[in-house]
């Protein structure tokens, strides 16, 4: 009997499940588990008998969160084909690479994308139906969700631990998208994980959910709290005033945000720490957490138990956990990215392959049952990251004797000044903790001197006054000479964020760049 299938842990949970809850939409709508499995199922079948989707094929997904977001999810797990959920903030000529590539046959849309729908439709040949998401009036649009599962019947089918349930694309802040495959029980076994190490998934929990469904990252709002029995809060697109006053309003017990999320939340003029009351856990990871961002949430919220998990698309998704019980030491431990995750090995290894001593920097490697398949059509890609069982993180990163792993950067963010490594994240941590810092983000910029020279994009705080030889100065207090920026940009706009709330670097590297050597992704 194969025992990693979703379904396994969604219909039970659906069968024991009170009239409580299971999803709370962005406008207020309520839902029972039991009818949202039933139009997951019904959906399923519409999707075999209707449109004519087999278990392999793709339908991709561009809309904002909502609780039929979570049913095009499951939907892929009750054998209705391989959902392929896509990143809003891309581009239309991105997001048509993607359905080209994946050769999805459906494409779900909101009212939002439905516009859109149609210029996409000329460009990728493979999509024979557009099907609308939630209401919407006078749309370019083949059919409905309701109306599709409404044809359906709720049968139970038969699936395997091997078959491919998602089709995630990498891409976010570098350069061509991959897709990655999935399986029932990669992402069976993820769920598993988080609940082996945060033991939260309970019927009395309420999870808010503001991180997009397209990412990796959103796995405890559609994956997690469904097969719990617990409440899911959904917001259609992350608004830290509405996410303080649903916090309060529903009496959230947990949540998962990225760091550039918790710092628009804790800087936000509504921010209260009253207003945290209910909480009791708050997860976060997909970036580096600045030093001031995470010593202003354990100054506020000390009743918040805090976690950090880092991992990535092809990992499905977890790699390492930073523990609730590890955020209450006062050690270097909390600049880590914490242990290796239940069933995941961790080394650590040089431009050769080989293992590097405790506190040496090089590639971190990963293993473990969840990770992906491989990449869709890319055997050599494939074949270059995934060797001998060990995936090929990109990350720098280091660990200690007690196994914590501390990342120091990606690879390719690294900057080489004067022919010493320099790593972004660690000069951004010392300029995050300057009183006037909003955001930050540093980058390799050309240098006829030094090859490459150490460059601060900050951000600062409303009414803030603050110049460049001011931050150069609160720098230099904190890391070597050779690290502090030498030039420093001050900007009133936010920084570029991805799709995933993580700063797209490259974008800001690209005017610097071009026409020059280095590559910008």
């Amino acid at each position: 009997m194969d025992e990693l299938i979703y379904p396994r842990l969604l219909l039970t949970a659906a069968a024991r499940r009170t009239d409580r809850p299971a999803f709370v939409d962005d406008d207020g709508t309520t839902e029972r588990l039991a009818d949202h499995v039933d139009r997951s199922l019904r959906l399923a079948d519409a999707h075999r008998r209707h449109l004519g989707l087999s278990r392999d094929d793709r339908y991709a997904v561009l809309a904002g969160n909502s609780r039929w977001y979570v049913n095009l999810w499951h939907a892929a797990f009750l054998g209705g084909g391989v959902v392929n959920p896509l990143n809003t903030r891309l581009a239309p000529a991105e997001l048509a690479f993607i359905l080209r590539d994946s050769g999805s046959k459906v494409l779900y849309v909101d009212a939002a994308f439905a516009p859109l729908a149609a210029q996409l439709r000329e460009q990728v040949p493979s999509i024979e139906h557009v099907v609308l998401i939630g209401p919407g009036d006078d749309l370019p649009v083949d059919a409905r969700l309701d109306d599709l599962a409404a044809g359906g019947d709720p049968v139970v089918v038969d699936v395997g631990e091997d078959d491919l349930t998602v089709l995630m694309y990498t891409g976010g802040t570098t350069g061509l998208p991959k897709g990655v495959l999935h399986t029932q029980r990669t992402n069976t076994l993820n769920v598993y994980r988080m609940g082996f190490m945060f033991g939260f998934f309970t019927e009395r929990s309420t999870f808010l959910n503001a991180t997009p469904m397209f990412h990796a990252g959103g796995a405890m709002g559609t994956m997690g709290m469904p097969c719990s029995g617990g409440t899911t809060v959904i917001h259609g697109a992350f608004d830290p005033a509405r996410l303080i006053a649903d916090v309060e309003r529903y009496e959230v017990t947990h949540t998962g945000l990225v760091p550039t999320m918790i710092g628009m939340v804790v800087n936000h003029p509504t921010f209260d720490p009253a207003r945290f009351a209910s909480l009791r856990m708050m997860g976060y990871g997909a970036s580096p957490m600045p030093t001031a961002v995470l010593d202003a949430l354990r100054t506020h919220l000390p009743h918040v138990a805090l976690t950090q998990t880092y991992g990535m698309t092809e990992a499905c998704a977890v790699v390492t956990c930073l523990t609730a019980e590890d955020h209450r030491r006062s050690d270097h431990v909390l600049r880590s990215a914490g242990r290796a995750a239940p069933g995941v090995e961790l080394t650590v290894r040089d431009a050769n392959g080989d293992p590097v001593p405790n506190g040496e920097v090089g590639e971190v490697w990963a293993k473990a049952g969840s990770f992906s398949v491989g990449y869709l059509g890319r055997p050599e890609e494939t074949a270059a990251a995934f060797v001998n069982g060990w995936y090929h993180t990109g990350d720098a990163g280091y660990l200690d004797d007690e196994q914590y792993l501390y990342l120091v950067d990606r690879t390719k963010d690294m900057i080489v000044t004067g022919g010493e490594n320099v790593y972004s994240s660690e000069v951004e941590n010392a300029l995050s903790t300057h009183p006037a810092v909003l955001q930050v983000a540093v980058i390799g910029i050309p240098s006829e001197r030094w090859g490459e020279q150490v460059h601060a994009v900050v951000v600062p705080r409303p009414g803030s006054a603050v110049t460049e030889d001011e931050l150069i100065a609160h720098a230099r207090g904190l890391i070597a000479g050779f690290k502090v920026p030498k030039s420093v940009e001050l900007r009133a706009e936010p920084l570029p964020l991805s799709g995933a709330m993580k700063v797209l670097k490259r974008e800001l590297r690209a005017p610097y760049w071009d026409g020059r050597d280095r590559a910008i992704d």
